[in-house]
């Protein structure tokens, strides 16, 4: 316990460079106490009960602003940067090493039973306000843009922006082609516009249909 404990600081200090100290982290980190709550909760939910873990859940809501279900599945490495307003759902699997920003929800969609909302691969990060919905699929290496509305799969080492989610290739380049964990790509204020990258093909197209006019115009005289 106490390793892993250790760990989840270890990724504090990776990821954020506003840590400063060990004592700073393991008390002033709202992120780093739901991660433990949940723990617990979850190591209770798994045990058959119902009520206990759902009030460790909820007192871990109102101490860190982060609602996680006691039976959503949390990898190795999480870290919640700030928190506020994140909500994970019971259904939901969080993988290895992966980046969530304040205002991020991993819900479902409808009334249905069973797996409902989002598994969620390694190496993913999920910018501030995006919300990750129903029963779908987020690959390894995946970086999705602020305030994006993710409703369909995403497939591995690509990037998610705009409402809804659209998948982009982020300058061309695989995440695959560089070891996965020696990187965790945190500039999520870098996206590309998949809208405005329309509007500028649209642009150019008409720009060659005016051109071949003029040039039938000039054929004709």
């Amino acid at each position: 316990m106490f390793n892993r404990i250790r760990k989840d600081i270890q990724v504090i200090f990776e990821r954020d460079p506003a840590a400063r100290s060990f004592w700073e982290v393991l008390l002033c980190y709202p992120g780093l106490h739901a991660i433990l709550f949940h723990r617990l909760a979850h190591y209770l939910y798994k045990k058959g009960l119902i009520l206990l873990p759902r009030l460790v859940s909820q007192f871990s809501r109102f101490l860190t602003g982060i609602e996680i279900h006691p039976g959503a599945k949390i990898g190795e490495g999480l870290f919640i940067d700030h928190g506020t307003g994140v909500v994970i759902g019971e259904t939901a699997e969080v993988g290895n090493n992966v980046t969530i920003y304040q205002g991020v929800t991993l819900g479902g969609t409808g009334k249905e039973k069973g797996k409902r909302h989002p598994t969620v691969g390694n190496n993913v990060v999920i910018s501030a306000g995006a919300k990750v919905l129903g029963n779908i699929k987020i690959g390894d290496n995946v970086k999705i843009g602020a305030g994006s509305v993710v409703l369909r799969d995403v497939p591995p080492n690509t990037t998610v922006v705009g409402i809804p989610g659209k998948v982009v290739v982020r300058d061309g380049v695989n995440i695959a082609d560089v070891e996965v964990d020696s990187i965790i790509d945190l500039h999520h204020e870098d996206l590309p516009d998949p809208v405005a990258e329309m509007i500028l093909c649209l642009q150019r197209k008409l720009g060659r249909i005016e051109t071949r006019i003029e040039h039938l115009e000039e054929a004709r005289k």
